[in-house]
């Protein structure tokens, strides 16, 4: 199978370079929040004393909180337009951070209310906590809502992520969707600033629908499509290194979904322990009408399963996602720096990648080269370059300096550069490429680290 994927193809014409779509949508994003602040100050009369202060405060963070949670699920959704023109890895860190600001707008919601209400009433705060969330409609609910909301920000805290399983982490994370549903109704029943406004109100309900058609669309029904539609079934498993094998998947009409050299797809494979994982692989050689092929590394429980896979097993997927493609290039030249396993979807691109392409290619061993009968074969018939970066007979680490970079590949400043690999590698080569003068507009990156 790895023969055939190697045979020679014509590199298409270059494409037109396309603009990333991250500068309009995080504009949108910022007039969306800048509105929100603008219904608080049209509603608001003058504000006196300290409950007035604390109340004031505890409103603003309570809109901005709302419209986040809706702009979180939104994230969620892996719409195209965001999954393919900035990137996963980007959008992933907007949600991330987005996570961050929205745990702590509603935990200061949540506090500055509270002290507002029990300053103004002059009562105790837990009186006025126990008053609030027993008496005022939709509160329960709110509460409730609240408490899974911070559960999952604590969840997917980076000290606590990592110490949990992948599974657990994820279906906690899907809660968001339950808190977000649970919390909805009390800013629409307790809310002043929508109360009072019908216009206010139907931007709400527009908002949060929109998020909720998002989601549906893209998360439920578009892979229920896909899967019916192309029948993915596994094909074979063939080892490439040590610890590193390829599972072909065959389907039908598999040209018709779009997937793309350097894309991705999550993949559900449908045997005995892995139905309820969803892993993101990529692409490693460049689909074709009646398969498609990716190449895994065991690193977990779920990839180390992979090898056992049988021929016929059933297969879910979804994407295809990301935007590590030939969209990115700008220049003629281009230089791909894999990492490891991190050469799948480099793979991919150096048998497509219109232009002069060089690969480089980074691993313990020449043992741990994945893929490289591959990639000789290609170099050969494209006439392009493929170097290596191994270990030395003492274990000494290749010298991947801005100085050794530069000997290596002529003129680097004036190639694009495409980056896979772990998230130290591609960190000290990002400083290294930085310094030897590539723009960092030509310096490509998408990391699948959740």
């Amino acid at each position: 199978m790895t023969t055939a994927y190697a045979r020679r193809r014509v590199a298409p014409a270059p494409p037109a370079p396309r603009r990333s779509a991250a500068g309009p949508v995080l504009a949108v994003l910022w007039v969306g929040a800048a509105a929100v602040v603008a219904l608080w100050w049209h509603d608001t009369g003058s504000v006196v004393g300290a409950a007035g202060w604390l109340t004031g405060a505890g409103r603003i963070a309570g809109l901005l909180s709302g419209y986040a949670c809706a702009v979180l699920v939104g994230m969620m959704a892996r719409v195209p337009l965001l999954e393919r023109r900035i990137g996963t890895d980007r959008v992933t860190r907007w949600h991330a951070m987005a996570g961050r600001y929205t745990i702590c707008l509603l935990s200061a919601h949540v506090v500055l209310i509270l002290l507002g209400y029990a300053a103004q009433d002059r009562s105790s705060l837990v009186h006025e906590t126990l008053a609030v969330v027993l008496d005022y409609p939709e509160m329960l609910k709110a509460t409730a809502g609240t408490v899974v909301l911070l559960t999952v920000g604590i969840v997917s805290a980076r000290a606590v992520r990592h110490r949990v399983g992948h599974e657990f982490w994820y279906y906690v994370h899907l809660l968001t969707y339950a808190a977000v549903f649970l919390a909805f109704g009390h800013q629409l029943a307790l809310g002043s600033d929508l109360v009072g406004s019908l216009p206010a109100q139907v931007a709400w309900y527009a908002l949060y629908l929109g998020a909720a058609a998002l989601v549906v669309w893209f998360r439920i029904l578009v892979p229920v499509r896909l899967n019916l539609r192309h029948r993915l079934r596994v094909d074979s498993v063939h080892r490439e290194a040590p610890g590193v094998y390829s599972v072909v998947v065959r389907g039908r009409r598999l040209d018709e979904m779009g997937a793309r050299p350097g894309q991705f797809l999550r993949w559900r494979f449908l045997a005995e322990g892995m139905r309820w994982t969803s892993t993101p692989y990529s692409l490693s050689a460049p689909p074709r009408p009646d398969l498609l092929r990716i190449t895994v590394k065991a690193l977990g429980d779920h990839s180390a399963a992979v090898p056992l896979l049988r021929p016929g097993t059933r297969v879910w997927a979804e994407g295809p996602y990301g935007a590590l493609t030939a969209d990115r290039r700008r220049a003629h030249r281009s230089l791909l720096i894999a990492g490891g396993v991190g050469v799948t979807p480099l793979r991919a691109l150096f048998e497509t990648l219109p232009g002069d392409v060089t690969l480089l290619y980074r691993a313990r061993s020449a043992e741990d080269l994945a893929l490289g009968g591959e990639l000789e074969t290609v170099a050969r018939w494209r006439g392009a370059k493929v170097l290596y970066a191994l270990n030395g007979p003492d274990g000494r680490r290749p010298d991947l300096s801005t100085r050794s970079l530069c000997a290596a590949v002529p003129d680097l400043a004036a190639h694009d550069v495409y980056l896979c690999g772990p998230h130290g590698f591609t960190q000290d080569l990002y400083g290294a490429l930085r310094a030897a003068g590539v723009p960092d507009s030509r310096i490509h990156h998408e990391s699948f680290e959740l």
